[in-house]
């Protein structure tokens, strides 16, 4: 579970992936939906939602002649569980520090 989440942030590190991640949060798009609202062709945007497909923060199915893609809720899942480590680690160390400080006074 760690490298699945570990493959959504290193995906969600590029600007237009992130762009891309967003829209799709609204709900779910094709192809050229998305491209109309980025700076980049839709070839750019496939390209990017490949990535994104393989870091299993987006899926996809097909429509007719269109492939259209939305928010993988299990890839969600695994960023907010890596999220929700990092913050008990960091609330550990914080109260770590706090309970020696207090005994030093």
């Amino acid at each position: 579970m760690v490298a699945y989440a570990t493959a959504g942030w290193t995906a969600l590190g590029d600007p237009t992936r992130r762009a891309i991640f967003e829209q799709l949060l609204e709900g779910p798009l094709a192809v050229g939906e998305l491209a109309e609202y980025l700076p980049v062709s839709r070839p750019a945007v496939s390209q990017h939602l490949k990535v994104l497909k393989a870091a299993g923060l987006v899926i996809d199915r097909q429509a007719g002649k269109h492939r259209i893609y939305r928010v993988e809720p299990d890839g969600l899942v695994a960023l907010r569980a890596d999220l929700d480590r990092f913050w008990n680690k960091t609330l550990a160390a914080y109260k770590a520090v706090v309970e020696e400080d207090t005994k030093e006074s």
